[in-house]
């Protein structure tokens, strides 16, 4: 069990490492915090395995149309994207639309985003999705952390 954790966590980073400058870009022109979107998209992508993020781009697990059909003729629900850089810019697009992004809009409380986004309904296990992106979150802001110093 140990050993799965530490390679999901290795694998998480790899994850972040390869999209903290997107994930910068995108925190300065939204307002969103770059942590607490990196931490997202690291949970719903699986860190970028996920067959959702490989497949069709999405790595914040979006609803939408898709042209994929499995090998059993069945379509995802999942949105397909050109590319993953078109999934970070949806994802924050859809953010910035809901009711409570005026209200954190620019604040640095990444657990604050968490806790709004869950309620929010980002998730159809929020309490179960909220404690895996807090802990995702942990780790990063712990990473920046130290890159800092």
């Amino acid at each position: 069990m140990l050993a799965v954790m530490s390679s999901a966590q290795a694998q998480n980073a790899t994850y972040i490492a390869n999209h903290k400058i997107i994930a910068s870009v995108l925190s300065q022109r939204y307002g969103i915090p770059a942590p607490v979107i990196l931490a997202v998209a690291a949970i719903e992508s699986s860190g970028g395995k996920a067959p959702v993020a490989k497949v069709l781009n999405n790595h914040f697990g979006m609803c939408g149309k898709n042209n994929i059909v499995n090998h059993k003729g069945h379509k995802s629900r999942y949105k397909q994207y050109d590319n993953e850089l078109e999934s970070y810019l949806d994802f924050c697009g859809m953010i910035s639309r809901k009711s409570f992004y005026s209200r954190l809009k620019d604040n640095e409380n990444c657990r604050a985003w968490i806790k709004a986004m869950s309620h929010a309904g980002y998730s159809e296990v929020p309490a179960e999705w909220e404690a895996k992106v807090l802990g995702a979150l942990s780790r990063i802001e712990y990473s920046m952390e130290l890159a800092a110093q």
